[in-house]
């Protein structure tokens, strides 16, 4: 597997004190860090699978809070200019969801009081707490599970990846998406046209219309749409032979999956949880809660991100068991 680099992309978006310090560490530590987090008035923290540590006043790492760098109010705000200046759409839109997306398929969330209009929330104001929250491309994640998801006759099952934040879910659907789209010359499969609904901008990272994460040459890409709408939009304009998206958990996704499915066309999605009881819980999904997924993919970290821990077939039975 290949892993990209993605701290360049996330320091372009860190106030200049705190890009300073992250960057004087930028050793090995930084190279498997998941989260920087800001919190106003307190420890400046990175951390990763397991571990987290502070940095101090020269950016050096420490497990004494007393030591460490506390983010200031002029850190926050110089944060919160730089996203909104890259987007102020996406800065306005987005934070209505607490979180903005930035190139590199990175999600930046976002915390302070919280403006109610209409039962709904309008935006967020007097921001304290940001989390910058780091994607990372692993080329080759998805070579254990190819095999699992390819049929006899070069289709590909219907597929649900189940996993709990922060598991690789996303990072395993991209890589997926990227194999299926290039081809298997190994198995004599060309490539399948995929349709790629990326609500959250995380799966392609596209900027300004170009994805910045390799998802394939046979990819068509809908950003920033919701699932429900983007999955039929993908189907009736751009032919795909497979849908991708990320994250379902509504009972309008289950709809559209199935409308999809009725259309000949195959699914390949993720949800949160942590086994394939978390899919039959899920009330929202009850339709697809029979024979639909005809593989389910379990993730978690008994040995790391992204360990491949099960994959059901369609009656539930383990085809693999990670031991």
């Amino acid at each position: 597997m290949r892993e990209k680099k993605p701290m360049e992309e996330v320091y372009n978006f860190l106030p200049p004190k705190i890009q300073w310090l992250m960057k004087i560490n930028a050793g090995e530590h930084m190279a498997h860090a998941e989260e920087i987090r800001l919190r106003l008035n307190k420890p400046l923290i990175i951390s990763g699978s397991g571990w987290d540590s502070f940095i101090t006043e020269k950016g050096d790492l420490t497990k004494d809070e007393k030591k460490a760098y506390f983010t200031t109010i002029e850190d926050i705000k110089k944060a919160s200019e730089i996203i909104q200046g890259f987007s102020v759409y996406s800065f306005g839109e987005e934070l209505k969801n607490g979180y903005i997306t930035i190139p590199g398929g990175h999600r930046v969330g976002i915390s302070g009081r919280a403006v109610i209009e209409n039962g709904n929330v309008k935006t967020i104001k007097d921001i304290s707490f940001i989390n910058y929250r780091i994607a990372k491309e692993v080329l080759g994640a998805a070579d254990k599970v190819i095999p699992y998801i390819i049929t006899s006759q070069s289709s590909v099952f219907n597929t649900l990846i189940i996993s709990p934040p922060q598991c690789g879910k996303t990072t395993l659907l991209r890589d997926i998406i990227r194999q299926l789209s290039n081809g298997l010359e190994a198995r004599n499969i060309v490539g399948f046209k995929i349709g790629l609904v990326d609500e959250r901008s995380e799966i392609a990272a596209c900027f300004l219309g170009g994805p910045r994460n390799e998802v394939g040459i046979r990819t068509d890409v809908l950003d920033a749409c919701p699932k429900s709408l983007g999955i039929i939009m993908m189907i009736r304009s751009m032919s795909p032979d497979i849908i991708a998206t990320d994250e379902i958990g509504r009972k309008e996704d289950a709809d559209a999956l199935m409308e999809g499915a009725s259309a000949g066309v195959k699914i390949i999605a993720t949800m949160h949880g942590s086994d394939i009881e978390d899919l039959h819980k899920k009330i929202e999904l009850q339709k697809i809660h029979g024979d639909f997924f005809e593989r389910i993919i379990i993730l978690g970290k008994s040995k790391g991100v992204g360990t491949i821990e099960k994959i059901y077939d369609r009656e539930g039975r383990a085809l693999y068991l990670n031991t």
